[in-house]
């Protein structure tokens, strides 16, 4: 029976908590080799509309996600899962809130791993789609006392931390600057669609961790070069192969540098790599997204759909 999954129903069957634990899952599955990561392929039509499509397998499911982006319509995302046993076709998710949710997660696991076991004060870089679950997962993992959102848009940031101080229930205030933003956090995430940083690197103090998750194109960063390169201890990527092709974080500043930072979340998740080892340190996640987060809570709301009754019949 193949199941046609709806954006209401993937949101049923996706906690953001479970979310975490999936993704940590499957980058323990990246780390011991029993998971399969294709990168992201993209076509890019002169109409400005662009089909992205990437695709992986775990001992349990493989499958792709596909999505259409165009300037005047947005994005349109679908995952299709099938059984790794057999290769038997199993459903198609509607995903653009599975994407969201598991970029979230993403952030979230980085987070539990390279942020200080104290760390109390967030602040958001961007208002938009991807930032509300930024939020909720990395209050999954840490003990927020304060939030801070800063957008361009005035009308943007206030409704944002009104929404998120009222289903989050935490402590969310808009700033009038990036700088008064992210001065003095103990986490700090980016989730833009810049093409040039949005802070500086000395407004970032000791023992920050930084998630940037909005850059996905080489073209295309969010963060100081300086801060990466020179600052950071650890500059962790949810997969070198793909950071390589996609981090404009990592690859726009690299001529003016010896070596590549970026090493392997899994590895650190897996022990075999150092994460934070001191207070002091600064840590950067560079999150492109993968499509084994997809799979692995794919898979997840595969079976939580099949135990409720959800979905329909193809």
């Amino acid at each position: 029976m193949k199941l046609y999954i709806s954006e209401k129903e993937v949101l049923d069957c996706l906690p953001m908590s479970k979310a975490i634990e999936l993704v940590e899952h499957a980058f323990h599955q990246l780390a011991d080799g029993t998971a399969v990561n294709h990168p992201r392929r993209r076509v890019i039509l002169p109409t400005g509309a662009v089909l992205h499509y990437m695709a992986a397998g775990t001992p349990e499911y493989f499958g792709l996600k596909a999505y259409s982006a165009h300037a005047k319509t947005g994005a349109h995302f679908e995952v299709l899962l099938y059984r790794s046993a057999d290769g038997l076709p199993l459903a198609t998710l509607e995903a653009n809130h599975l994407g969201q949710i598991r970029t979230g997660a993403a952030t979230g696991v980085a987070t539990k791993y390279l942020a200080r076991e104290d760390a109390g004060v967030a602040a958001i870089i961007g208002s938009g789609f991807q930032a509300r679950t930024q939020l909720e997962a990395v209050a999954n993992v840490r003990n927020l006392r304060e939030v801070r959102v800063w957008s361009r848009k005035p009308e943007k940031r206030d409704e944002f931390a009104r929404q998120c101080a009222d289903t989050l229930k935490l402590n969310v205030r808009a700033t009038e600057t990036a700088r008064q933003c992210v001065e003095g956090a103990d986490i700090v995430v980016t989730a833009t669609s810049s093409k040039v940083p949005v802070f500086e690197s000395d407004w970032i103090a000791p023992g920050t961790h930084v998630n940037a998750t909005g850059a996905n194109w080489a073209e295309r960063r969010e963060l100081p070069a300086e801060l990466v390169f020179e600052r950071a201890a650890v500059v962790a990527v949810d997969s070198v192969e793909v950071a390589k092709l996609e981090s404009g974080d990592l690859l726009i500043p690299l001529g003016d540098y010896k070596s590549f930072p970026g090493v392997e979340l899994s590895e650190i998740i897996a022990g075999r790599r150092p994460g934070r080892t001191n207070a002091d340190q600064i840590t950067v996640f560079k999150s492109n997204g993968l499509a084994v987060e997809d799979i692995a809570v794919a898979g997840h709301i595969y079976e939580e759909a099949l135990r409720r009754g959800l979905g329909r019949n193809r």
